[in-house]
């Protein structure tokens, strides 16, 4: 894949369409030793706070995923080409603790610019990410009381994961 480093002024992409219609890989773990995992999201923000550029990952308690950002403090998100559904499907139906999904799906975990979660050489946007703050949901702040029944019958609220941007590489695409 044809990807240069982006400056953050220079970043250009629809979130909206990004997670909603695209999906992501969410990953996190080390490079060097391959240990890690991956996983599809369609939830997620992209904004500043604390004058810093952020990623905001919404992870259930129970994802594989998340032991390895818990231990790594770290992660990427990648998004893939148009004709990479099926695989963003398999990586969301599956666990990481049942199969190896980067291996299962063909994907080539390179390393990343700043930190030791991998990215994907298939991957059209990496977005290298350095947790800031992590949190929970809570039940009893919702107040809308229907995305509980709706999102959260079993009441496994996400974490929230602040991740701080500090690289970003993509294709012409994703560039102003």
């Amino acid at each position: 894949m044809d990807r240069k480093r982006i400056e953050l002024d220079n970043f250009n992409t629809n979130i909206f369409k990004i997670l909603n219609k695209g999906w992501m890989l969410l990953t996190s773990g080390d490079t060097g030793t391959g240990a890690g995992n991956t996983m599809t999201v369609s939830w997620g923000f992209m904004g500043t706070i604390w004058n810093k550029p952020v990623v905001i990952a919404a992870v259930r308690p129970q994802r594989y995923t998340r032991e390895f950002i818990e231990k790594y403090g770290n992660f990427t998100i990648c998004s893939l080409s148009e004709d990479k559904k099926e695989l963003l499907s398999f990586c969301g139906a599956h666990s990481g603790r049942d199969v190896d999904k980067i291996k299962e799906c063909g994907l080539t975990m390179i390393p990343s610019e700043h930190i030791s979660s991998p990215g994907f050489d298939e991957a059209e946007l990496i977005i290298e990410c350095r947790v800031t703050y992590k949190d929970e949901f809570k039940g009893e702040n919702f107040l809308d009381r229907k995305i509980i029944s709706q999102c959260y019958p079993d009441s496994d609220f996400h974490h929230i994961y602040f991740g701080e941007v500090v690289n970003i590489s993509g294709t012409d695409k994703y560039i102003a």
